[in-house]
């Protein structure tokens, strides 16, 4: 028995007709059920199946195209695959004024940093060398800022903002009190206010060494805190004094600070010092009777300054300027030069020359004869008492040896003779 069964007849005697999909509806398109209905031709009747011949397929049905309606809107299908970045988070506004504070705080720690450093170092001294005293008036009604301003001027503080700020800090700005103050660059800030906020009368002293120059003394005053316009004011003015009375109107006032230690109030001017140092000198003089001695010898007191001057740069002990006075009182009244180097070694300085014994000055007493014009330096006490009264002896040489022992001599010989054995290096200096 055969199990395979006929295959079976198709219902008509038409081809079959493949199946037909229905065509992908485009996204955004209208459904399909609201898609106008096709129409499809009838069946056509026939009165006997014909042979079956070929059926050419149906043709594509065409669609209407489907317009959107208002405010419908159509979705196409993208051309790409698009990458789609994850969005992008928010900073917190937080932490952007966090950030903000946070930087604002480092900066105004370096500031307050930067601040204490500076102003401590604003407070130290000027200058830790040793320098001159400075001299500074500060007159009633002065305010604070003004009184730093005028220590900044003289160079005696670092900043008057300083200043100001610890006289703040320190309550002292209303105990600042007017005077005159002699203060050094060598003392701190807080030192300075304190000294002036005292309101003590500050007292100074100052030296004037025998021997010195005017050159020399005015340094001195100037070291002392005066300005150099106050003391050549005061070294250029007129002195009305009995010390002065033998001075020519044309000389200066070389010789006449007497040598000695004084000590006058911080507000003493130059002229008052100057004027100390002249009354002190003619009491030295009354009391030993100088004057009167200095006239024996035909001396004025002026000459007599003059020589004691010459004496004192000399030989600096009282025994040897009395057998030095002896010495040149011989050569005065032999009609001899005095020859003393020391005399155009004092032109040469104070006038900028050359410094040789064949300087042509009339200070230059191995090549004019007599007096130079006027004192070289200051005489002590003790080249004055010389000159009022010499030792006795017959010498007209002398000379300081390397040993700074005085040699005298009585002839040329012998002078000769002790430059030999006891001046090699002193007597080849000009």
């Amino acid at each position: 028995m055969n199990d395979i069964l006929p295959p079976k007849r198709p219902i008509t005697n038409q081809p079959a007709r493949p199946t037909q999909q229905p065509p992908a509806r485009p996204v955004g398109t209208m459904p399909f059920a609201q898609r106008p209905a096709v129409t499809q031709r009838a069946a056509v009747p026939t009165a006997s199946a014909p042979p079956a011949s070929p059926v050419s397929p149906p043709k594509p049905v065409k669609l209407p195209r489907v317009v959107p309606k208002k405010d419908e809107t159509l979705l196409e299908a993208p051309k790409a695959p698009v990458l789609l970045e994850p969005p992008k988070k928010k900073r917190s506004v937080k932490k952007i004024v966090g950030w903000c504070i946070g930087v604002l705080i480092i900066v105004l720690l370096f500031a307050v940093g930067w601040a204490v450093l500076w102003y401590d170092d604003a407070l130290r001294p000027v200058t830790k060398d040793e320098s001159d005293k400075i001299r500074v008036e500060i007159k009633d009604g002065s305010s604070p800022d003004q009184i730093g301003q005028l220590l900044e001027e003289k160079k005696l503080i670092r900043s008057s903002l300083a200043f100001d700020i610890y006289t703040r800090l320190s309550d002292t700005r209303s105990k600042l009190q007017a005077g005159v103050y002699t203060l050094s660059p060598t003392e701190s800030t807080e030192d300075i206010v304190a000294h002036i906020a005292s309101g003590k009368i500050d007292q100074f002293s100052i030296t004037f060494l025998p021997g010195a120059t005017l050159a020399e003394n005015r340094q001195g005053l100037i070291s002392a805190g005066y300005s150099a316009a106050e003391v050549d004011a005061a070294l250029e003015k007129t002195y009305d004094l009995p010390l002065f009375q033998d001075k020519p109107a044309s000389a200066d006032l070389e010789g006449y600070i007497y040598g000695e230690t004084y000590t006058f109030p911080g507000n003493a001017t130059v002229e008052e010092v100057l004027t100390g140092t002249f009354k002190e000198f003619y009491s030295k003089l009354t009391e030993n009777n100088l004057i009167a001695e200095f006239k024996k010898h035909d001396l004025n007191l002026y000459q007599a300054i003059t020589l004691a001057s010459i004496i004192q740069r000399e030989v600096p002990t009282a025994e040897d300027q009395k057998q030095v006075a002896q010495v040149f009182y011989t050569r005065l009244d032999k009609g001899m030069e005095l020859g003393s180097d020391v005399t155009y070694q004092y032109a040469a300085e104070k006038f900028g020359l050359e410094r040789t014994p064949e300087l042509d000055s009339p200070y230059n007493t191995r090549k004019y004869p007599g007096l130079p014009p006027g004192p070289i330096a200051t005489p002590g006490l003790t080249a004055l008492q010389a000159v009022a009264a010499p030792a006795t002896g017959d010498y007209i040489y002398f000379l300081s040896g390397d040993d700074d022992k005085t040699y005298f001599s009585r002839t040329d010989e012998e002078h000769e003779a002790a430059i030999r054995d006891h001046c090699q290096v002193k007597c080849s200096v000009l």
